[in-house]
């Protein structure tokens, strides 16, 4: 596990909806390492689109708390999408086999733009991503050592 004291947290989809679920099994550990962060946390569009749709089958105002996050500072979009298509493109063609999400292209290529970053993923395919093509991830997560 990364030391949360690193600059830049870039957030994945499944502790925020971890964190929402009490009934998740990561909710406990989530939760505990979310009260040791500094925010705000880093997310992208797609991050946030895919934690709005899985929210929706949780308690209500699930995805109302989503946005609430924004709301009080704890999140910010650090991504454009836009601007990063063709190297997210790449991303995702060199991980097809995994196959890559969308959400987590974003997620490697703003690894790589913020190079002191950690990824709070509970996500195991972040230990076969390499940003750079060569270099490790740093990583926080209950699921990958």
């Amino acid at each position: 596990m990364v030391s949360v004291s690193e600059t830049g947290i870039i957030l994945d989809t499944g502790p925020l909806i971890a964190l929402l679920n009490g009934n998740d099994r990561h909710h406990k550990w989530v939760r505990e390492t979310w009260s040791q962060l500094s925010f705000p946390l880093l997310v992208c569009e797609p991050v946030l689109a895919e934690a709005h749709y899985l929210a929706r089958r949780l308690a209500p105002g699930a995805q109302r708390a989503i946005m609430q996050f924004f709301e009080r500072g704890m999140f910010r979009l650090s991504f454009s999408l836009a601007e990063e298509l063709v190297a997210v493109g790449r991303l995702l063609t060199k991980y097809e086999d995994v196959p890559m999400s969308l959400a987590d292209g974003c997620i490697v290529r703003m690894a790589e733009q913020q190079s002191r970053s950690v990824v709070f993923t509970l996500d195991s395919d972040f230990a076969v991503y390499r940003k750079h093509g060569s270099q490790r991830i740093p990583l926080l997560s209950s699921v990958i050592s």
